[in-house]
C-alpha cells in the first residue's frame, strides 16, 4: 500500500538520486563538523574557528584558486567537501576523513524526497537494459560512498569484504548500494519512489507542488540532466526499431556511453562506429582515460584513432600498444569486427526487408559514399534533464527571461548561475548534476550548502545580477545539440555519470578594472569557472609513487642551492 504523502513540509527534493539522499540525510539532524587533521594550514585554521560545516562560506574556499593542490574540474564549494571528506583521496588509500557526522535530532526538517523511479538511486535505478548493466562505473568505489553507510560497510553487510580498494563497482551493484541506504541510515521514511512531481509553482509563503497538494517554504532541484536520451532525428528512426543480433550494429556518438555499449555488444558482432574526431578542438572525453586505470575505454578511443590515422598508418602497431592490450582487445577482433568512422553521415536509409535488417549509405569525411547493411541503431550522443515539471513562470525565474523554458537542459545550462550561488531563484536550490559537477564526489558540497541555508546557518545567497546572458548561451548551446536532425554532427558528451564537455582552462571572472570584493557573497568576486572531469583520468594505483618522487626531486634541488644562486641552505650539508 502507498504512503500517503504529507501536505505541508519545509522542503521538497525533487529527484531521488545520491544527493538527494545526502541532503536528505543532513536534514533528519546529521550534521558534518570540521575535526581537525587537513594538511591544507589554511584552511584548517579557519574550520578550527567554526567546525559546523553547515556555516559555508565563500572565503574557506577562496585560496583555492591560488593552491594547485586542488581540483579546477568542479565547484570550489564541492571541491572543498571532497577534500574534506577524503584529504589526498588520490594518492592514498582510505585517508582519514576530517569530518564527522554529529546526530543532533533538534535539527530536522521536515521534508520529503520525491522520486519517479521504483527504488532510490536516480538514473543509478534505471533499467536501461542497454548498455549492460555489469559495465563498470567511472568513479573507485570508494569515491562512491554516501555518508552514515559507505560503500565499504554496504558490501561487508552482504558478505563481499575485500572488494572495495581500487575497484570500479558495476551499475548494479552500486544501484542496489543506493537502494539500500535510505534503510540504512534511518531516511526511508522520507523517500518516495515511483512518485513524479508536476506542476510545482511559487505561492506567496513559498511553493506548491500541484499534482500532489504539497506546499512547502524550500525547493530542492535534484533531478539531473541524465533524463532523457537525444533521439535519433528522422532519418535514422527506422534504424532504431531494428534488432537483428546477426547484422552489424549502427553506433553513433563519440563519448562514454557510445563506448559502454561497444564494450556490451557480444565481441562476434560486427560494430560500424560513427563518431566526432576533432582531438585539438573538442576531444572525446575517452581521450584522457589512463590505459591502467580505465583500460576498456583507453581501448576503445585507441581504435578510434587509428581509424582516424590514414590509411597508409594504419597497420602500424607499436609494441607499446601490444603491452597496454587489455581484456577487451583480447576478446574481440578489432581488424574485422569494427569499423570506425570518424565524422561521417547517414545520408540515407533503406526501409528495413524481412530480414529485419536495413541498408544505409554512408558519406566518409573525404566526400567518399560507401553503403553498409545494418541490424540495429545505438545512438548515443547525449542525454539531457527537463525542468518541465515547473510551472512556466518558475523555469523563466530560474534559467532566466532569455532562455526557451521549454529547452532540455544539460550540465552548462544552470552553470553560469551556481559558480554565483547553488540558490538560482529566493529559496529554490539545485544540487546534483544540475549544478554541473556530475561525479558523486562532488556531489557533498552543494548538499551541505543547501542544508546551511535552509537551516539559515548562512544568509540568502540568491542573486539577481547574476548573469542571465551567460546561461542563456549555455542553454542556447545544448539546445541545438539536442534538437539538430542532422546526422553530420555527432556530440563528444557522454550520457553517462560524467556527462560534461571536456575540462578547459579557466580564469578568475574578475575585471582588469575591479578588485576582488572582500564581501563573500558578493557575486562579483571571484569564482572558479571548470567543469570537465580531469581528475577521473589519474592512475591513482601510482599517485602515491609520482609524489613521492616529486617530493624527493624538490628536497634534491632545495639541498642543491641552485635556486638560491649557489648560496641555498643545503650547500655543505650531508643528507
Amino acid at each position: 500500500m502507498a504512503r500517503a504523502l504529507p501536505q505541508c513540509v519545509d522542503t521538497v527534493i525533487i529527484g531521488n538520486g545520491p544527493s538527494a539522499l545526502v541532503l536528505s540525510y543532513i536534514l533528519h539532524g546529521h550534521i558534518p563538523y570540521y575535526i581537525g587533521g587537513h594538511h591544507d594550514a589554511i584552511l584548517d585554521s579557519k574550520l578550527s574557528r567554526r567546525p559546523n560545516l553547515l556555516q559555508l562560506t565563500p572565503d574557506l574556499h577562496a585560496h583555492f584558486l591560488a593552491s594547485l593542490r586542488y581540483s579546477t574540474q568542479a565547484l570550489p564549494v564541492n571541491t572543498l567537501l571532497d577534500t574534506l571528506l577524503r584529504p589526498n583521496a588520490d594518492t592514498e588509500i582510505n585517508p582519514k576523513s576530517c569530518v564527522e557526522w554529529r546526530y543532533e535530532p533538534e535539527r530536522t526538517v521536515s521534508h520529503v524526497v520525491i522520486g519517479q523511479t521504483d527504488q532510490p538511486g536516480g538514473q543509478w535505478a534505471e533499467n536501461a537494459g542497454f548498455p549492460s548493466a555489469d559495465i563498470a562505473t567511472l568513479s573507485y568505489a570508494e569515491q562512491l560512498s554516501l555518508p552514515g553507510y559507505s560503500y565499504a560497510e554496504h558490501l561487508a553487510r552482504i558478505g563481499k569484504q575485500g572488494q572495495c580498494d581500487f575497484v570500479r563497482p558495476t551499475r548494479a551493484d552500486f544501484a542496489e548500494y543506493l537502494k539500500a541506504y535510505p534503510e540504512a541510515v534511518g531516511i526511508s521514511d522520507t523517500v518516495y519512489t515511483a512518485t513524479r512531481a508536476d506542476d510545482v509553482y511559487r505561492t506567496a509563503k513559498g511553493f506548491a507542488i500541484g499534482s500532489l497538494g504539497i506546499h512547502c517554504k524550500h525547493l530542492v532541484l535534484a533531478s539531473g540532466i541524465f533524463t532523457i536520451n537525444i533521439p535519433p532525428p528522422p532519418l535514422l528512426a527506422p534504424l532504431a526499431q531494428l534488432h537483428t543480433p546477426d547484422e552489424p550494429l549502427l553506433v553513433i556518438g563519440s563519448g562514454f556511453t557510445a563506448a559502454d555499449v561497444i564494450i556490451s555488444t557480444p565481441p562476434s558482432r560486427k560494430i560500424i562506429h560513427i563518431f566526432q574526431w576533432a582531438p585539438d578542438k573538442r576531444p572525446s572525453p575517452l581521450k584522457g582515460c589512463h590505459h591502467s586505470a580505465y583500460p576498456e575505454y583507453a581501448t576503445v578511443y585507441r581504435h578510434m584513432k587509428l581509424a582516424a590515422l590514414p590509411s597508409a598508418k594504419k597497420r602500424a602497431r607499436s609494441p607499446l600498444l601490444r603491452r597496454r592490450s587489455s581484456a577487451l582487445s583480447v576478446q574481440r577482433s578489432w581488424a574485422s569486427e569494427y569499423e570506425g568512422l570518424p565524422n561521417a553521415q547517414v545520408i540515407s536509409v533503406s526501409s528495413p526487408d524481412d530480414t529485419g535488417s536495413a541498408t544505409v549509405t554512408i558519406q566518409l569525411a573525404s566526400g567518399e559514399e560507401i553503403t553498409r547493411n545494418v541490424g540495429g541503431l545505438q545512438y548515443v550522443v547525449g542525454r539531457r534533464g527537463t525542468l518541465d515539471y515547473l510551472s512556466p513562470d518558475l523555469r523563466s525565474e530560474i534559467l532566466g527571461p532569455d532562455v526557451d523554458s521549454s529547452s532540455l537542459i544539460s550540465g552548462r545550462t544552470l552553470r553560469a548561475k551556481a559558480e554565483t550561488s547553488l540558490e538560482v531563484a529566493p529559496n529554490v536550490f539545485i544540487i546534483g548534476s544540475l549544478a554541473g559537477d556530475s561525479l558523486i564526489r562532488h556531489a557533498m558540497g552543494g548538499c551541505v550548502f543547501a542544508a546551511g541555508r535552509i537551516l539559515n546557518h548562512i544568509p540568502p545567497t540568491y542573486s539577481p545580477l547574476a548573469s542571465p546572458k551567460l546561461t542563456a548561451q549555455s542553454a542556447s548551446a545544448s539546445t541545438s545539440t539536442s534538437t539538430s536532425t542532422s546526422t553530420s554532427t555527432v556530440s563528444a558528451t557522454p550520457p553517462s555519470e560524467t556527462e560534461s564537455s571536456p575540462p578547459r582552462s579557466h580564469t578568475p571572472s574578475v575585471g582588469n578594472d575591479t578588485p576582488p570584493s572582500s564581501d563573500p557573497w558578493d557575486p562579483s568576486a571571484p569564482c572558479m569557472l571548470a567543469n570537465g572531469h580531469a581528475d577521473l583520468h589519474l592512475d591513482r594505483r601510482k599517485m602515491a609513487q609520482s609524489v613521492e618522487r616529486a617530493h624527493e626531486e624538490n628536497r634534491v634541488w632545495s639541498h642543491s642551492g641552485w635556486w638560491a644562486g649557489g648560496g641555498g641552505l643545503g650547500m655543505g650539508r650531508e643528507r
